[in-house]
């Protein structure tokens, strides 16, 4: 592992940590040229009570297992919130890095590959074998950060 996915790891982390997730802190940091561009977390969208301001997660409320139904939750992933700020500040995202704190759902793992992302690096397993599938398929690194050498 070189000293920058150490240090981009670490930001990535930190960007978790901003999260107002009651169930999971997920942090994701998109690095193009050794350059953040963009930085997402999971979270409700803007204008939406988050579970942390509801007191609740609704995932729990309503017994959801994790990897599963991830439409039923307030938030937007981590991986998604990054995809949609380059998006909206019009930032050029295609051959990036995207570092998240844990693999990829499904659905993000279909953001990403869509988005031009080549590499993905996350810290964290996650119960989603086919967004693994998918990311082979589109031919995409996926690294984990404990198995970088």
């Amino acid at each position: 592992m070189d000293k920058w996915d150490r240090r981009f790891m670490e930001m990535t982390v930190e960007v978790g940590g901003w999260s107002s997730c009651l169930r999971r802190r997920v942090g994701a940091i998109i690095v193009k040229d050794k350059r953040v561009m963009t930085t997402g977390y999971n979270g409700a969208p803007s204008g939406i009570a988050s579970c942390t301001e509801r007191g609740e997660c609704l995932r729990e409320k309503l017994n959801i297992p994790s990897g599963t139904r991830a439409e039923l939750c307030y938030g937007v992933h981590a991986e998604q919130n990054a995809i949609i700020q380059a998006a909206r500040y019009g930032i050029d995202i295609s051959g990036a890095t995207l570092y998240c704190t844990h693999q990829p759902c499904v659905i993000c793992a279909k953001m990403i590959i869509n988005a031009g992302i080549v590499r993905v690096v996350y810290k964290e397993g996650y119960p989603d074998e086919f967004s693994m599938q998918l990311f082979s398929e589109a031919k995409i690194l996926v690294q984990r950060y404990d198995e970088l050498e």
